[in-house]
């Protein structure tokens, strides 16, 4: 890779035999960021309901870092709420955090939402052309109806951002409230062998896809 020119070192192609500083080098193989830093850790945990999405709670409520039992502090990758389920990343690299919730480097979530009703295609319309919630317009990627079970649906959604309850609140504003919300894949990351309250190391090709993933 490195003869075919694939590797940069802080934007410079590669040579063999190069030394680098591995705490401060920028190495990128196909313009794609390659980790090197020693120490990072980077987990996929897939989060219960019932599970806070911080370091630690007062309340003494459980949270995700006490799930996972790190051998050195991680931090959850933006936030599931109490109620809501599913993937959820937590690391110690600061520039992959910012590059999966900031919304200009437009990695997505995907969710999977049971909700109350039948919703048609003019729900689905106005959650991708946008509904207005109290702090501002919130519009998904995608938005498709995958099932329908008695008086209740699946509703999959695609996002770019994550605010304080945001796809319960949109789905809540086309008239369709969340009854149960899972998230299923963040960017092009899916596990759907991973257990309610397991966790795994992510590899290190995954880490790869989650720095292609975000483009900005």
């Amino acid at each position: 890779m490195i003869r075919d020119g694939r590797v940069t070192v802080d934007g410079s192609p590669a040579h063999l035999g190069q030394k680098i500083d591995v705490d401060t080098a920028l190495v990128e193989i196909d313009g794609v960021r390659l980790p090197v830093r020693p120490g990072l850790v980077y987990l996929l945990l897939n989060k219960p309901a019932g599970v806070i999405s911080t370091a630690d709670d007062p309340r003494g409520r459980p949270t995700v870092v006490g799930l996972v039992g790190a051998p050195t502090r991680v931090y959850p990758v933006g936030r599931l709420d109490a109620d809501s389920e599913g993937l959820l990343v937590l690391t110690n690299d600061g520039d992959l955090t910012e590059r999966l919730t900031h919304p200009r480097y437009g990695v997505t979530k995907t969710y999977l939402a049971r909700v109350e009703g039948h919703p048609g295609a003019a729900a689905m319309r106005s959650l991708i052309e946008g509904v207005d919630l109290e702090d501002g317009p919130a519009r998904a990627v995608a938005a498709r109806v995958i099932d329908r079970v008695g008086a209740e649906a699946a509703v999959e959604v695609v996002m770019t951002e994550g605010r304080n309850r945001e796809v319960r609140r949109m789905l809540d504003a086309v008239g369709h409230p969340v009854r149960r919300l899972v998230r299923t894949a963040i960017g092009p990351l899916t596990d759907h062998g991973l257990g309610p309250g397991e966790h795994r190391p992510l590899t290190i090709d995954e880490v790869r896809s989650l720095y292609g993933a975000a483009v900005g």
